[in-house]
This record gives C-alpha cells, structure tokens and sequence, in this order.
C-alpha cells in the first residue's frame, strides 16, 4: 500500500510518524520549498502531549517549551475572574506545554527524517488536485517555486492534511472559510515572566478586546528573561478579514489596549515591545457530511477547522493522525480503513467546531463581562460563584475531549466532581453544549 500525504505541517508530519510506528510506508509532499522555524507560539494540552508521548517526542517538546501551571482569567480591567491548575497540577498523567510552533514544527520534521528516510518528506510540491479510479488514486502537483507542472504521483491512499485552505477539500466540496467580523493580531516579546512564569492568561473578551498570553521559553537571553507569545482579539462590525500572508500594523489595534496598565502587567508595552507583529483573520469552516471521497480523506484543518481557541486545533488534528493509523493498520482495504477514520473523528471534532464558536473557554470571561455590565466588580461571588465558573470550564474540556477522565484513567483522578451536565442550563439560562 502507498500512502500519499498532502502537506508537511503537524498533522501531515504526525500521520508519516504514526504510519511508520505501524509499519506503515508513506510519503510526504509539502509546498513549502523549505521548511523553516516560523510562527509565534502553541499551546500542546495534555491529550496532544499524550499523542507526542507515544510517539517518542513528550520528554524533548517539554524541554523545549514551558510547562504550564495554571491557567487565569481576569476582566479588561486586570481584576482575577478565576483561575485553575493545568495539567499535571490538575492530575493529568501528561503536562500541557507552551512552546514555540517553529520548535514544534521542526522536532517533527527531523524526527520524520530520521526515522522514515531522507526522501520522506518532499518539499517544493505545490497539490493543485486529486484523480482516482477504482484502482488507485494520483496526485497532481505543480512545484511551488517556478509554478511549473510534475508528473503525477499515484497513490493506494490519498490523507489531505493541508489546512485550512486544503486544495483538496476546495476539489471535493468546494466550501469556503466562515468569517464573522473576528481579527486577531500576534506576536512574541521578550521579557521578565509574568505572575506565576507558567500562567496562561485570558484578559477581557472577544466584545470589548481579548487577549491570551503565555510563556512558551524559558531563559531566552541568559538573563532570566522568557519568550512571551500573546495574541489579540476582537469582533468588528466589518467584512474585512486580515491576511495571513502579511505582517501586521500595530496601529490597527492598539488603541483597545492602551489603557490596559495593570499594577501585574502592562499589556500596551508587551505588544509594544514584541519582536515581530502577525496578522490572522478568526475563521473556521461549517463541519462537513463526509470527508471521504474513494481512497481520498481529510486530515486536521483540511477536515474540521477551528477557531484557534482553546488551543485544541494541534492536539485534535494530532488524534486524527493517530486513529487513521491505526485504521489503516487494522483495514486491508484502504477505503475501509478511511471509512471507520471518518466514523471515529468526524463527529467528535464538529462538536469542539461548534463549541469553539459558541462556548469556548473564554466565555467564563463574556459571562462575567455580562453579568457585572463590563465594570469592575467589588465582589464576583455576587454575580457568578467560582463553583459555576468551573462548571463553564469543565464543560468545554469534555466537549473538546480532554477532562481528566478523558485523558487519564478514572482510577487516575479519584475524588473528581463532576460538572453541570451537558444540556443543562444553570441558574443564568445558559446552556451547557452536549
């Protein structure tokens, strides 16, 4: 059986990983005619570390990253909404690690390397479509620097794993990206570590200006200094979605945060002082009917994009590279094997789609926005308990799969309560997704 993957980013390069576990041949073929160290930061929460773990990674991507310790939430005006431990500190059996994606990134792709072959991952390869027959299937590949058409490539399976704009889902379904006034900029600034130097902060909403930041280096200048990821967002009434393929201007969205001076954080310096400046539209595309086409399924962004929020784009592109695996090590029939992937995936990853979009774990911080009429709060309890705050949070990690139950054993966890149940309302009238 050959296995032709479309795209060398995390999930195409976790597939060939998995595969090759199994004893599985495959090739990649990426556009990029180099891969390089770019992007800013990634948070891998604990069921994607436990994804890397099996695959030999865990130990070097916590190395190279920062373990994460706990998680905050404050309102626009720097008061502490809630705050959890993450994690190990939760009693997950794997820790949740910032770290750059660069680093992520190319730890993949040399271990891809190593462990498949030098002719393992080819790069320079441009997919512009995808025939089949009832006997195999070719790929049809232009090369990304000169634009110039190459032989096809046949294939017995054919996985997309290139993202969001994936050429070969445009082929088979012809959707585009939903956007919905959301923009975000990022970036990364170095600097002393922040609170706890392993906090994960969400600061205000996506109504009124969002940000996340965390630490995803340790030490980066000797002088005890960390790399410090941050990322902005908020919704506009506009049709005007940032480019990904530009840098961004910090002129376009300063002026929500600078008055954010906090006696812990001046969050105008931090973007002032980043390195480097990204742009990004939020967009994510409505879940699909099926994946697969014949011996052609989709993978990772290609299949469910999301809104990045959460950080559980990595680690459920990273499940699917593990359950196509074994599928395909389990089916003799390639087309079966996609079949029970799609009947495994599909379903559970439109779910965090949906919920991404509707309830994503900062809604703690819209409800509170709320519920207080987006003024400081002299006492939260009178407004919302820290008991339903934590009913919000443990809600989302079900829906998105990693409630400590999920990732480790019951007997691993003892003593956990449960949260209010999915499709129940609290005492607000909202409801928790199922």
């Amino acid at each position: 059986m050959t296995i032709a993957i479309i795209g060398g980013g995390i999930c195409g390069l976790t597939l060939a990983l998995n595969l090759h576990q199994r004893g599985i041949a495959c090739r990649v073929y990426e556009a990029a005619p180099e891969l390089k160290e770019l992007g800013v930061g990634i948070t891998l929460l604990p069921h994607g570390m436990r994804e890397f773990t099996a695959l030999g990674l865990g130990d070097q991507l916590l190395r190279a990253g920062i373990e994460n310790a706990e998680s905050c939430f404050f309102n626009r005006f720097g008061q502490l909404i809630y705050k959890e431990p993450r994690g190990k500190r939760a009693g997950y059996q794997f820790p949740e690690v910032g770290i750059h994606r660069g680093t992520l990134h190319l730890a993949l792709y040399r271990a891809a390397l190593e462990r498949l072959g030098p002719g393992s991952v080819v790069t320079n390869r441009l997919c512009v479509g995808v025939e089949q027959d009832e006997g195999r299937a070719r790929v049809l590949f232009k090369e990304t620097s000169s634009g110039g058409s190459l032989p096809p490539v046949p294939a017995d399976v054919v996985i997309a794993c290139d993202g969001v704009n994936s050429a070969v889902r445009k082929q088979l379904v012809g959707d585009g990206v939903v956007f919905t006034g959301i923009n975000t900029w990022r970036g990364v600034t170095r600097r002393k570590p922040i609170l706890t130097g392993r906090s994960y902060l969400r600061i205000g909403s996506m109504l009124t200006g969002k940000i996340v930041i965390y630490p995803i280096a340790d030490d980066v200048d000797g002088e005890g200094n960390q790399l410090i990821n941050w990322t902005t967002e908020f919704k506009r009434d506009t049709v005007e979605m940032n480019d990904w393929n530009k840098p961004g201007d910090i002129a376009d969205f300063i002026s929500v945060y600078e008055s954010w001076r906090f006696p812990w954080l001046d969050v105008a310096e931090l973007i002032a002082k980043s390195d480097s400046i990204l742009e990004y539209p939020m967009v994510d595309k409505d879940p699909l009917d099926r994946w697969t086409f014949g011996r052609v399924t989709l993978a990772g962004d290609a299949a469910h994009p999301m809104y990045p929020r959460g950080s559980n784009g990595s680690a459920q592109a990273v499940i699917d590279a593990r359950t196509l695996a074994d599928c395909l090590a389990a089916n003799a029939e390639p087309r079966d094997a996609l079949k029970a992937y799609e009947a495994a995936r599909r379903e559970a990853t439109a779910k965090v789609v949906r919920t991404n979009r509707e309830h994503p774990p900062d809604f703690i911080n819209i409800k509170v926005e709320e519920l207080t009429g987006d003024k400081p709060f002299t006492n939260l309890d009178d407004y919302i308990t820290q008991d339903e705050l934590r009913a919000l949070s443990e809600s989302y990690k079900r829906i998105a799969g990693f409630a400590v139950s999920d990732v480790v054993s019951p007997s691993s966890s003892p003593g956990r309560r449960e949260a209010t149940r999915p499709g129940d309302p609290d005492r607000f009238g909202t409801v928790l997704p199922s």
